[in-house]
């Protein structure tokens, strides 16, 4: 057993292996001790093809022969070729076009140039400037997902501009044929949301405008929403740079000792739970069934924020809704 211990190391098999480096080598052990292999498979729980593998890759390799070897195949015959790798990058240099007018161009499916673009870390053309083809867009600086440890620790506050319902519904009651007055119509909504980082706890209200007085308003009701809910204390509030905020919740924000964030300019990603909502809102609730007015939207939010806040599942919380993250009240 000289050749089997020659070489001691400790090393982890891949997930989906049904035996690791140690058990190959008892498998060699037992083997040269003098043990037959189908004593070897019914003891090991493998069949014996895989006892006679493993025995003969160590006689033919040593030591070596029982390690993980990687998966990819030896040869990809549909592989692209770099030729046409490069003859794909080199179009979207110069056509500045997306994958599915770019493929018949060179011959290649789109997805295989979309692939081919992520691969060469081609920038979105949604970055450049579509004259020049150079990036003007900065990269988002909070793509690393973050949430903080505890209720309360930090809340994210929005608004969302809808058009409003005219009597009787809209295009989608009467399609989109009749006529809009774009001058006179019904006007819009203003859909004001907070959110909480940790637990995703949101209230939300319909208000005729996005004003200063209307923005601190809303707060002061948000604010008591939480404490009913558990979240007594509100530590930041991350907003974005709205005239209304920066000036209009100051006293508000003093009252309850909150202090105030704001994001970065042109980054709306860094109030990301917050806009998030806003399209949650808007697929499960503003559009998600046909309102025939303003008022029967308007009624049916506050049925769904209960619904959000005590049932809906969650994909950040494990599939559980927000209020499985606060104490009971």
């Amino acid at each position: 057993m000289s050749k089997a211990h020659s070489q001691p190391e400790v090393l982890v098999s891949h997930g989906n292996a049904r035996l690791t480096f140690h058990g190959r080598l008892l498998i060699v052990e037992r083997h040269r001790g003098g043990m037959p292999k189908a004593h070897i498979a019914s003891a090991m729980g493998v069949s014996r093809k895989c006892v006679k593998k493993w025995i003969d890759r160590y006689d033919d390799e040593g030591l070596a022969g029982l390690h993980d070897r990687s998966s990819r195949p030896h040869t990809m015959p549909a592989k692209t070729s770099p030729e046409a790798e490069a003859a794909v990058v080199a179009a979207r240099a110069k056509h500045r076009e997306g994958p599915d007018t770019l493929g018949p161009k060179v011959g290649v499916p789109a997805r295989t140039v979309s692939r081919i673009l992520r691969r060469h870390q081609v920038p979105y053309l949604r970055e450049l400037d579509p004259m020049t083809g150079e990036v003007i867009r900065s990269s988002k600086q909070t793509a690393v997902r973050y949430e903080r440890d505890k209720p309360g620790e930090l809340v994210h506050m929005d608004v969302k501009k809808l058009g409003r319902i005219p009597d009787g519904g809209g295009w989608r009651v009467h399609g989109r044929q009749i006529p809009r007055d774009r001058v006179n119509g019904p006007g819009f909504d203003f859909v004001h949301s907070l959110v909480d980082d940790h637990s995703r706890l949101a209230y939300s209200e319909v208000l005729p405008d996005e004003k200063g007085a209307t923005c601190a308003g809303f707060l002061e009701r948000a604010i008591d929403y939480f404490a009913a809910h558990g979240i007594t204390r509100i530590e930041r509030l991350m907003t974005d740079n709205a005239w209304a905020y920066k000036w209009s919740l100051r006293e508000v924000c003093a009252a309850h000792q909150i202090r105030q964030k704001f994001i970065s300019p042109h980054c709306p990603w860094q109030n990301g739970k917050v806009e998030r909502l806003n399209r949650t809102l808007a697929t499960e609730w503003a559009y998600r069934q046909i309102f025939t007015s303003n008022d029967q939207r308007t009624e049916a939010l506050a049925p769904w924020l209960e619904y959000y806040n005590t049932q809906r599942r969650h994909s950040a919380l494990e599939g559980k809704p927000p209020i499985s993250r606060l104490l009971p009240t």
